[in-house]
């Protein structure tokens, strides 16, 4: 197989490389005539505030009930009696979230069985949920969403039963 120039694609193929090579080795030293403007009040990588400082500690179901992201407030949720910090995902977790009633609860039961509904979760001010019924699929699929929330939030807690405290 030769190349051959005088087919029309081979000549613009070459022509394109021979330019992209110039502009490599011979680059332009104009200057720009305008000033970019995207950062002209500076540009940080911070953010503009931080939330306070969360530190470990021991909740219950009635202590972690607060924690669910209304008026602005944090969003903490509690799989196996860990309790996570993702007020990060506030539009999954925070109110009208496509999570919104695991916030400030305890939500291992409706991560086990995959479901959202309202009876995954324990009343309260009731003990907590032992678990006893779900099957290994489920506590397995439980475990994996530990693993994606130990990686992905803050562990700030653990949560234990109402009268432990």
């Amino acid at each position: 197989m030769a190349f051959d120039l005088g087919t029309p694609i081979n000549t613009a193929l070459l022509l394109y490389i021979i330019y992209s090579i110039q502009r490599i080795i011979f680059p332009s030293s104009s200057v720009p005539k305008t000033v970019p403007n995207e950062f002209k009040n500076g540009y940080t990588w911070m953010p503009k505030s931080h939330p306070p400082t969360l530190l470990y500690q021991t909740y219950t179901p009635k202590t972690l009930a607060p924690f669910n992201g209304q008026d602005g407030k944090r969003i903490l949720l509690a799989i196996n009696g860990i309790v996570y910090d993702v007020t990060a995902g506030r539009n999954f977790y925070g109110p009208n979230g496509m999570y919104a009633n695991f916030a400030g609860r305890d939500a291992s039961r409706g991560m086990a069985k995959q479901s959202f509904d309202e009876d995954m979760l324990t009343p309260i001010d009731q003990p907590l949920d032992k678990l006893d019924d779900l099957t290994p699929e489920e506590i397995e699929n439980m475990r994996g969403w530990m693993e994606h929330f130990s990686s992905k939030y803050i562990v700030c807690g653990k949560l234990v039963e109402n009268d432990a405290v």
